[in-house]
C-alpha cells in the first residue's frame, strides 16, 4: 500500500507534544479524547500509512505517565445505545476498551458513570464493573448545565460529583461514543484538584478536522462526510484568528462552546490558558502527512463510500435525506464523483450481464474481479473465492471446495434451519474453504490469502445481508452497496 502519512513520526512528535502541555500545567493533565482511540478506521482510510491503533500506541509511548478514565452516559446503558461501527453496546463495549487497554499494558483507573441517576440496568453494570476489579464513581446532571456558570461550577454542581482518584500526571478521558460526558468529567475534576490545592489542565485531543489543513481540504471533508447525520461542519476558528491573526480550522460544536468554557476556566483557575478552541487541542496529525496528492484522494473516496452508506440507510428507513443531500454537496466541494468508485461499475456490470445480484472488489494491484450468483454461492461468497484464486495465483475455473463439504451445509440450512435459500453466505463459504484447507494445499494456499484483502475495495449490486457486511467488515475490506434490495 502506499503511504500518505507517516506513522513513525506521528507517534514520535505527538508524544512529545503532550509531554509538553503537561508541563504546561505544572504537571498534570487531564486530555479529553475525543473520536476513536482504539480502532480508528476512518483515520487509517482517509490517512494511509495510520495505524488504526496508532493513539494508543502513541500513548504506550508515555505509558508510565499515563492513567485512562473511561467515561459512559448512564442513559446510554439504560437505552442500550449501540455503537454503529462494530454493532455492541455501549456498556459492552466499555469492557472491551478496558481489556484492550490492559492488554496493551496501560493502566485503567475506574470508570465514570455520567448524569447518574440511580438507574437499575446502571447499578447492574457498576456490580459488573466492581466484579472485575474496577473503580466506580458517579457523576451526576447539573441543572442549567452548561450555561449557568456560577451553579455550574459551586459545591452544588461539579462539587456533588464524586472526585475521581487519580495518580498520574497524564489523565486520559475516553470513551465508548459521543455525548458521554468526557468534556464535563475533565472539567469537574480541575473543580476538585483546585479546591484541593493541586495543579491541573486540561486539552482536548481530537483527530478531525484538522486544524492545520484548509477548510475545504478532502480530510477535512471527509470527517463532515464521517458526521453528515450529526449536523457537524467545519469552520474557521474565529478567536484563533482574532487573537494571533491566523487561519485554522474547528468544527462548530467546539467554537460555540468556547465562551462557555472560557468562563468555567476563569471560575476555576482565575483565568483562561486558552484564547481559542485550536488552543486548547494537541493534534500533530497535519504534521505528518507526506504525500498530499494521496490523501486528497484517499478522502475523496471515503467520501464517495458515505454517500453510498448514506443512500442505503435511507433505502433501509434509518435515516432521512438529509445526510444525503450534505454529502452531495460535500462530493462537490471535494471535486469527486460515485463514478469514481471503480468497483462500481464493475458489479453493476456483472449483474445486468447476469440477471442477479453481484459484487466486485478491487485488489491491492488495481485489477478488479467479480462474483456473481449461483445456485451454490451468493455473489458476495463467490467474490470472495474469485479473489482469493487470484491472490494464490490459481486458476480461475479451479473448485476450491468439494461439493461433499457444501452439500451438508445446505442440508442443514434448509432441511433443519428452514431456510429457504439454499446459497452459501460469505462467513459459511469461508468456514468451508478452511475444512478444505485442512487436506488441500491450494485452499490453504487461498486462505493464507485472506489477510491481504485488508483495505481492498468492495461494491454489491444489491443491499447485503448482516451476515455479508459484517463478513467484509472483519475482513477489512471497503464496503459499499447499491441502494435497492435483492428482487
Amino acid at each position: 500500500m502506499k503511504l500518505g502519512f507517516d506513522n513513525d513520526k506521528y507517534l514520535q512528535t505527538q508524544s512529545e507534544h503532550i509531554r509538553q502541555r503537561i508541563a504546561q500545567f505544572g504537571g498534570k493533565l487531564y486530555l479529553e479524547f475525543g473520536g476513536k482511540l482504539y480502532d480508528d478506521h476512518h483515520a487509517a482510510r482517509v490517512l494511509p500509512g495510520f495505524r488504526p491503533d496508532s493513539k494508543l500506541r502513541m500513548l504506550l509511548q508515555l505509558k508510565d505517565q499515563v492513567e485512562m478514565v473511561v467515561a459512559i452516559n448512564a442513559a446510554d446503558i439504560e437505552k442500550n445505545k449501540v455503537r454503529g461501527d462494530l454493532g455492541i453496546t455501549y456498556d459492552r463495549d466499555v469492557i472491551r476498551l478496558l481489556d484492550v487497554f490492559r492488554g496493551f499494558g496501560l493502566y485503567v483507573s475506574s470508570v465514570v458513570l455520567t448524569r447518574y441517576n440511580e438507574q437499575a440496568a446502571v447499578k447492574a453494570f457498576q456490580s459488573r464493573l466492581e466484579g472485575l476489579g474496577v473503580k466506580v464513581y458517579h457523576h451526576y446532571a447539573i441543572e442549567g448545565y452548561p450555561s449557568d456558570i456560577a451553579h455550574v461550577v459551586s459545591d452544588e454542581g461539579y462539587g456533588k460529583n464524586d472526585y475521581i482518584e487519580t495518580t498520574r500526571s497524564l489523565v486520559v478521558v475516553t470513551a465508548p461514543g459521543p455525548g458521554s460526558g468526557k468534556l464535563a468529567t475533565c472539567l469537574s475534576q480541575l473543580y476538585h484538584e483546585h479546591k484541593r490545592g493541586v495543579q491541573a489542565g486540561y486539552a482536548k485531543f481530537e483527530t478531525f478536522p484538522v486544524w492545520n489543513l484548509s477548510i475545504n481540504h478532502p480530510v477535512n471533508l471527509a470527517y463532515e462526510a464521517a458526521t453528515a447525520d450529526l449536523n457537524d461542519v467545519n469552520m474557521i476558528d474565529p478567536f484563533h484568528l482574532d487573537a494571533y491573526g491566523v487561519t485554522t480550522v474547528n468544527y462548530n460544536r467546539d467554537v460555540e462552546a468556547f465562551p462557555v468554557l472560557v468562563a468555567m476556566f476563569e471560575k476555576i483557575l482565575g483565568e483562561c490558558p486558552y484564547k481559542s478552541p485550536t488552543d486548547m487541542g494537541v493534534n500533530m496529525v497535519g504534521n505528518c502527512i507526506v504525500d498530499d496528492a494521496l490523501i486528497r484522494q484517499a478522502s475523496g473516496q471515503e467520501i464517495i463510500r458515505r454517500y453510498y452508506t448514506a443512500l442505503c440507510e435511507l433505502k433501509k428507513g434509518k435515516a432521512t435525506e438529509e445526510p444525503v443531500r450534505k454529502l452531495e454537496l460535500l462530493m462537490k466541494k471535494a471535486g469527486v464523483d460515485p463514478a469514481q468508485r471503480a468497483v462500481v461499475a464493475a458489479a453493476l456490470d456483472r449483474a445486468e450481464q447476469t440477471g442477479r445480484p453481484a459484487a466486485a472488489m478491487e485488489l491491492p494491484d488495481g485489477s478488479i474481479i467479480t462474483g456473481k450468483t449461483s445456485d451454490l454461492l451468493g455473489a458476495s461468497a463467490a467474490l470472495l473465492l474469485n479473489a482469493l484464486k487470484k491472490l494464490a495465483g490459481l486458476e480461475d475455473d479451479l473448485h476450491l471446495i468439494s461439493p461433499a463439504v457444501i452439500d451438508p451445509i445446505q442440508h442443514l440450512k434448509v432441511d433443519h434451519f428452514g431456510n429457504r435459500n439454499p446459497r452459501l453466505h460469505t462467513d459459511e463459504i469461508l468456514i468451508a474453504l478452511s475444512i478444505c484447507a485442512a487436506t488441500d494445499p491450494r485452499a490453504e494456499q487461498a486462505m493464507e490469502q485472506l489477510i491481504r484483502l485488508r483495505g481492498c475495495e468492495v461494491h454489491s449490486s444489491v443491499i447485503l445481508s448482516a451476515v455479508d457486511e459484517n463478513t467484509f467488515k472483519r475482513l477489512g475490506c471497503n464496503l459499499t452497496c447499491q441502494p435497492r434490495y435483492k428482487g
